[in-house]
């Protein structure tokens, strides 16, 4: 039906206040600038919003000054050797990002721009769920968005209701089972399903219902969630969605759609982003990022808040609190590397985020010096805010090709640091002679870095002094984010000197933690710091627990045992740490 005969959502979605703890659902008007951000209380509570008339591990001690031996193993690639499979990003990845639209007669096309915006978050599958006369039609694929969908396909999702998603994944010859949305077919209906995050607990949840006869088709820990759905004996479909999440550990912000609902949750603990937007017809917007809104040109409403189920259909809009609320832990990386400058994540901008770390960093680690640079893209921000607090000019001294797919052809005559230079070119005239500060957002294996001080100074830098606009990365993540596991972590075995002498640069700074989370002021304690602290909010409780944050979900045929080195012991149950540091 067509967005204009739909009775659009209520005047809730009209800047509501967050719900504190303990008390019950209240609206407070806010000024428009404030974005807000809450818990919820700690019981369970349905309410409805009828429509109105308005339209619209522990750190390692460093063993040698080089250990190239224990960082990469005879098992993994020496970082000199070029494989022809490229991916030199040597960075943490965020899993996915999801959209939902409700009550727009072109859902799906929408969907499709939103995932473009969203297409950094995931790079090799993408998907669509639309609804039309009570039936759900899905189309996924392996690739960008622009390369599984064109006008034909969008042409088989009409509707006004739609989900959308884009993933990250390693690798797997059976990739294209696991691209979400998934869609499965119950006794009441069907449901399709996009989760961005990771769920701790998969294992012991999928071999009990294995147990009772449910059939896998996936290695994803996502379809748990639908099957929990289907053996629920809850009712309505919202409470049986509830049902589900209690029996979840980890991270996940999902879009579940129906014949005629739409549905966003949330975790407890908000580790992952997922926002609340409206179009001038009145149609909501869920998404990963602020950003996939202002592409669809839908206003930024708020957040889903932790631990709330919305569920959007014709007669309005109802919120319901799920378990118990703790503390919330939102992932501190979306505002150093994963979001795009221009989104609001958990309320606060994420390039005012960036610019302050740049300053931070001139101010506590100032280094005489004639330029700044940074690694485009992720590095720009801090660098802008380096520059400008310094008072030394900011220049490109990188420039970053944009058209470098992940595989390639190498010359037989091997060149040196031949990968990052397909991605990124010296500027000598920015460089040469120069005393240059280049900022980048984080470092992880270390590998990519020396490759670029390397450049830098072939280039003619007379200097080269690196600042890393984030805390040493010392743990992997549990909730959605695919990082390496800890023993390849280069904070995790040197010391700020032993890595700057590894990675040949004549100084090196990282942002301080406690200055982090000054920055964040009385918001600090909603931050999970787990990669820079070891220390989870949910701790993996399990025999074994996913290495990197999606590790099975790629395709991989076989037992989830037979995958050498994807997994790691759990701590026992007494060792385990639930800390809010």
């Amino acid at each position: 039906m067509a967005a204009t005969n739909l009775s659009p959502v209520s005047s809730y979605l009209a800047k509501p206040a967050p719900l504190p703890l303990n008390q019950p659902h209240t609206h407070i008007s806010l000024p428009s600038k404030v974005l807000p951000k809450s818990s919820f209380p700690h019981k369970p509570c349905l309410s409805h919003y009828p429509t109105s008339s308005h339209t619209h591990k522990t750190p390692l001690s460093a063993s040698s000054k080089n250990p190239l031996s224990d960082l990469f193993p005879s098992t993994k690639q020496c970082p000199e050797d070029h494989s022809l499979d490229f991916d030199d990003d040597d960075k943490p990845r965020e899993e996915c990002g999801v959209v939902g639209i409700f009550g727009d007669s072109e859902a799906s096309r929408l969907c499709y721009l939103a995932l473009h915006s969203l297409q950094h978050r995931g790079q090799e599958g993408a998907g669509i769920v639309a609804v039309k006369d009570n039936v759900l039609q899905s189309v996924t694929g392996v690739g960008l968005v622009s390369e599984v969908f064109n006008e034909s396909k969008l042409d088989h999702l009409p509707g006004d209701l739609a989900i959308g998603h884009v993933r990250y994944s390693t690798a797997g010859s059976s990739m294209l089972k696991n691209v979400q949305p998934f869609v499965a077919g119950y006794r009441f209906g069907s449901v399709g399903v996009a989760h961005n995050g990771n769920l701790v607990n998969y294992r012991s949840l999928r071999a009990k219902l294995e147990e009772t006869g449910s059939i896998f088709n996936t290695s994803s820990d996502t379809e748990v969630v639908l099957h929990l759905i289907a053996i629920s004996k809850e009712r309505p479909f919202v409470l049986r969605i509830v049902d589900a999440c209690e029996k979840l550990e980890g991270a996940y912000s999902m879009v579940f759609l129906t014949e005629d609902k739409l549905v966003a949750v949330r975790d407890p603990f908000g580790f992952r982003p997922l926002v609340m937007g409206r179009r001038r017809n009145g149609a909501v917007v869920f998404a990963s990022e602020t950003c996939a809104l202002d592409l669809i040109e839908a206003t930024y409403e708020r957040e889903v808040f932790p631990g709330e189920v919305l569920v959007v259909d014709k007669s309005g809009m109802q919120s319901l609190c799920l378990m118990p609320h703790p503390q919330p832990k939102q992932c501190i990386f979306e505002h150093i590397y994963f979001a795009l400058p221009n989104s609001v994540i958990f309320g606060r901008s994420v390039y005012e985020s960036r610019y302050r770390f740049g300053e931070i960093l001139a101010t506590e680690t100032p280094v005489d010096c004639d330029v700044v640079i940074a690694v485009p893209d992720s590095g720009v921000v801090a660098a802008l805010g380096y520059a400008a607090k310094a008072g030394v000019p900011f220049q490109q001294g990188l420039i970053r090709s944009h058209y470098v797919g992940r595989t390639f052809i190498e010359p037989s005559q091997k060149i040196r640091d031949f990968g990052v230079k397909l991605k990124l070119s010296p500027v000598r005239a920015v460089l040469e002679g120069k005393r240059v500060v280049v900022v980048d957002d984080s470092i992880v294996r270390g590998t990519t870095s020396s490759k670029i001080v390397r450049l830098l100074k072939e280039a003619g830098a007379k200097e080269v002094h690196m600042r890393i606009a984030s805390p040493p990365i010392i743990g992997s993540c549990y909730y959605g984010v695919d990082t390496p596991s800890s023993e390849e972590l280069i904070s995790n075995r040197m010391n700020a000197e032993e890595i700057r002498e590894f990675i040949g640069s004549d100084s090196l700074a990282f942002l301080p933690f406690d200055s982090l989370k000054k920055l964040l002021d009385t918001d600090s304690p909603n931050y999970c710091y787990a990669c820079f602290s070891g220390k989870y909010p949910v701790e993996p409780r399990e025999l074994k627990v996913k290495r990197v944050g999606d590790f099975v979900d790629d395709g991989i045929n076989g037992s989830l045992e037979s995958i050498d080195g994807g997994w790691v012991q759990a701590k026992p149950k007494t060792e385990l740490e639930v800390s809010g540091a």
